[in-house]
């Protein structure tokens, strides 16, 4: 059976913004695909999760040399592993994973390979940016 691919919001400044279900999720899956593993190591030793980090990052989802040849991509190994049976979280450095980041690639990946994917909620930059503006928040458009 195929494994999963979890979003996971992270805090964007408190790191006491995180929710139980984020934590949770960190400590059972199989690994863990990190924007800066230099920064969400500290993420991890705050709130003692040991599982397993790897880097998920602009300059790794798709390898510049052999992109003609599509011969590696992150992305591509990650989804390998969920074929294989592994569940795996994406984090970014804050906020939500596939807003701006390479987590759009990973997620268009599993689809495409018929892989569930689920995005546990969090904090998210715009909308505390929108809902602390004093503009109108009946409607906005993000660019």
């Amino acid at each position: 059976m195929a494994g999963k691919l979890y979003l996971c919001a992270t805090p964007i400044g408190n790191l006491e913004d995180i929710t139980y279900r984020v934590v949770r999720t960190l400590n059972e899956v199989d690994l863990i695909g990190a924007e800066d593993t230099r920064n969400s190591i500290k993420l991890l030793n705050h709130f003692d999760i040991k599982t397993p980090l790897t880097s998920y990052h602009e300059y790794n989802k798709v390898d510049k040399a052999y992109q003609e040849f599509n011969k590696y991509d992150k992305a591509k190994q990650l989804v390998e592993m969920m074929k294989e049976g592994k569940n795996i979280a994406i984090i970014t450095d804050a906020g939500t994973p596939g807003i701006s980041d390479p987590g759009e690639e990973v997620v268009r990946q599993c689809f495409e390979a018929g892989i569930q994917v689920t995005s546990l909620p969090g904090p998210a930059a715009c909308i505390t940016a929108l809902t602390m503006s004093g503009q109108k928040t009946r409607r906005f458009c993000f660019e």
